[in-house]
């Protein structure tokens, strides 16, 4: 997948996913939707890891549950 800016699309149009890609990995702040179009999570990566703090809305776009996301473990 290209850099830069990156939307990924339900079958019908809509849109399921807002972020960013480098090198062709996730990174900095992506934001998945329903198919309603209400904001369903958001969170950071980086090289495609969950990290810091992501948030679960309702369907009412508002905020539901919220994760700290533990580091990656050293191999």
């Amino acid at each position: 997948m290209p850099d830069g800016e990156h939307t990924e699309r339900y079958a019908d149009g809509g849109i399921k996913a807002i972020g960013h890609r480098f090198t062709g990995e996730l990174e900095g702040y992506w934001e998945w939707f329903r198919k309603d179009g209400s904001k369903m999570r958001s969170g950071h990566f980086a090289h495609s890891v969950q990290v810091g703090q992501w948030t679960t809305d309702n369907r009412s776009s508002k905020p539901h549950t919220v994760t700290q996301m533990k580091p990656p473990r050293a191999e």
